[in-house]
């Protein structure tokens, strides 16, 4: 290989890439933890040393050059390539100190992971952990996570996925806003009653509608990307929301709606790199919270 021809910094390359991904020099620097002046300087360095033109603006925002969209998916396999060498160089480390980060829904690390961390900072005093709470699934191959803890069974072959016990979610509303239906609470009220539900909100009238009622859009008339907001909503008495029995058995503001309903099911899993899978530190977070979870769900 003629090393010389290599004539670019990888800095500069990657400043290029997560430009073009994120879309805008802000968003890009917001992702790289830089300010925007310095990411703009290092695209501006690329496009001098490779004496091409990048990107272009349009009105506000940017967007690639002919140059810049052929250029791209080069960097992009140098990215995925990069970021395969940092996983496998993680994954030598044989230290039980540093930080794990975790990504799991704002439930589960609101309502379960809090919890626990105190037990694992008893076990592992040198480990240092990183919560991050999203309902979005995280991208362990790019490092956006180290753990996963998921509702749906990943498919790629670079992650290693366990199952855990399926966890069961039902109804709950306040005693106050269940009388105000009038009567006894049977299938027909509920068919009637106003609910909260999600921003993607078609796979939880499936869900419900799967379990005997018969709902459509009109029956929610409060929509959240958040779960936490979800639960907050239906503990102020507004409307019936769905949330896990571990969850909601316990919270006294509520109670469960029609105790003969089936549960709605879902499953989890807990998810790692394959390269990860052998560092000491993260294997061991690892296995506390399959052995943990387990006990929850």
């Amino acid at each position: 290989m003629n090393w010389r021809s290599i004539n670019f910094d990888w800095n500069r390359a990657r400043a290029f890439l997560v430009t073009a991904e994120e879309g805008s020099f802000s968003a890009a620097a917001k992702a790289l933890g830089m300010s925007q002046p310095t990411l703009g300087r290092q695209v501006a360095a690329l496009e001098e040393e490779l004496s091409v033109v990048l990107f272009e603006k349009v009105g506000k925002g940017i967007v690639l050059t002919p140059s810049g969209e052929e250029l791209l998916a080069h960097v992009k396999h140098m990215g995925a390539a990069a970021s395969e060498f940092a996983l496998a160089a993680t994954g030598q480390s044989h230290s039980i100190e540093g930080t794990v980060s975790i990504s799991a829904t704002e439930v589960m690390a609101a309502y379960i992971l809090a919890p626990l961390l105190k037990k694992l900072r008893k076990m592992a005093p040198g480990i240092h952990i990183e919560i991050i709470a999203t309902n979005e699934a995280s991208d362990l191959r790019r490092r956006e996570a180290d753990i996963a803890i998921r509702n749906f069974q990943p498919q790629h072959v670079d992650l290693i996925a366990r199952r855990m016990n399926d966890g069961k979610g039902y109804l709950y509303a306040t005693p106050d806003y269940l009388d105000a239906l009038g009567g006894k609470i049977n299938v027909k009220r509920l068919n009637n009653a106003e609910y909260i539900g999600f921003t993607d909100n078609p796979p939880l009238i499936k869900a419900l509608n799967g379990i005997g009622l018969s709902l459509s859009e009109k029956n929610f008339p409060y929509i959240t990307e958040s779960h936490i907001v979800h639960w907050e909503i239906v503990k102020n008495g507004a409307a019936i929301g769905v949330m896990p029995d571990f969850i909601g058995d316990y919270e006294p503001k509520v109670r469960r709606v029609m105790s003969n309903l089936e549960p709605v099911i879902f499953g989890t899993w807990l998810v790692v790199h394959r390269e990860l899978r052998t560092n000491r530190k993260v294997r061991l977070v690892y296995d506390f919270l399959a052995e943990e979870l387990s006990k929850v769900l």
